[in-house]
């Protein structure tokens, strides 16, 4: 019987990124044109040191002062620190335990603290349609 993928071989490679020092206003409008609900923030290294989602975001609605929302802050203000993540090396049965257990729609793929991709259920919807003839 064949394996099922590596997370390699149906991950999202180009993932956009975004700086700590990144104007909060400017990265709802980065998630916006990139149509996604999340992106990992990197150091000028590369380092992931986070991830900003949506959710994030929205606290910006709660913790603004006179119904006005922190306009001025960076996304290190709002970030989220704790990142889960995965290597390009486990298969995508691993990955699917992960989001089985959470909220997360999309995990960053990690390899020597490098982003090398993101992994999201879409992509492991995929999976499922192009394995089902063979295991289902």
């Amino acid at each position: 019987m064949e394996k099922l993928p590596k997370v390699c071989e149906c991950m999202d490679q180009v993932v956009p990124t975004l700086s700590p020092d990144t104007p909060i206003v400017k990265a709802i409008s980065f998630l916006l044109r990139h149509r996604v609900t999340g992106a990992p923030v990197v150091d000028h290294k590369g380092k992931l040191l986070g991830i900003i989602t949506e959710t994030d975001l929205l606290r910006l609605i709660t913790e603004g002062v006179d119904s006005k929302p922190p306009v001025k802050a960076k996304v290190s203000d709002f970030m989220t620190s704790e990142v889960v993540t995965v290597p390009s090396t486990v298969d995508v049965y691993y990955v699917a335990g992960i989001f089985n257990k959470s909220k997360f729609r999309r995990l960053p793929v990690v390899d020597d603290e490098q982003i090398v991709g993101s992994i999201t259920r879409f992509d492991l919807l995929r999976v499922i349609q192009e394995y089902s003839p063979k295991y289902w």
